[in-house]
């Protein structure tokens, strides 16, 4: 699976991001792609070079058990950049995230994850583990974002 046009775009009738002023609100980015229906599962679903990036090991055991959510923390953290550039922004902008994990052990590989799209100085954040998410059991993950972009 690639990051395609249809990368942050809403999965239902509901916008995937408003300006209102200088800030950017995104609503929750999910590890699905909405033009395929398809749920970012693991390495496989990702471009190689982010496989690499993300460290895929290449062990069964170690790749089936961290890649789904290393994979699906790629995918939801580079929908959040292609949505954030498509608005005329960029990552450093995104002064906020919202992080929902369906077990909060998963955190520490989003952790990982996100210091590659924020190196220097990481968003203000909130992480809340939740029962369940839409629009299957296999979503590990949903980040909601908020730039501040002048106009």
């Amino acid at each position: 699976m690639t990051l395609d046009e249809g990368a942050g775009k809403p999965l239902a009738k509901y916008a995937a991001w408003r300006r209102v002023g200088d800030f950017i609100f995104l609503s929750g980015i999910i590890p699905v792609n909405p033009q395929t229906a398809t749920i970012v599962r693991g390495y496989g679903d990702i471009p190689e070079a982010a496989q690499m990036l993300l460290g895929r090991s290449g062990e069964f055991s170690t790749d089936f058990k961290e890649g789904p959510i290393l994979a699906q923390s790629w995918y939801v953290l580079e929908s959040i950049r292609t949505t954030i550039e498509s608005a005329g922004g960029q990552m450093s902008d995104v002064f906020k995230l919202v992080q929902y994990f369906r077990n909060l052990d998963h955190f520490p590989h989003y952790s990982r994850v996100r210091k590659q799209f924020f190196p220097d100085e990481p968003p203000v954040s909130t992480v809340v583990q939740v029962s369940e998410m839409l629009p299957s059991p296999e979503v590990l993950i949903e980040v909601e974002a908020t730039a501040w972009l002048p106009q």
